[in-house]
């Protein structure tokens, strides 16, 4: 199950690399304001995302997803325990 976990946070990082990335270039796309305070400022790219849904709903669901991956394969690998 070890294998399994690590291999799930390997792919959920290099998803969350691709959609931060993608989600960035959209945000750029839109205007260099954009781009610039989804790159400097904590939560401008969630704002972004929900005020230009239609073109950032594909980068950021993606990196949902790479958030779940994560942590499933965190709990798999007993990095995290559930028993709390």
């Amino acid at each position: 199950m070890a294998f399994i976990g690590w291999g799930l946070i390997s792919i959920g990082m290099g998803l969350g690399l691709l959609g931060g990335i993608w989600l960035l270039i959209v945000a750029f796309k839109e205007s260099i304001w954009w781009g610039l305070g989804s790159l400097f400022i904590p939560f401008v790219s969630l704002i972004f995302a929900v005020l230009h849904w239609s073109v950032a709903k594909t980068p950021f669901l993606i990196s949902l997803l790479s958030i779940v991956m994560v942590i499933v394969g965190a709990f798999m690998t007993g990095m995290v325990s559930s028993a709390g």
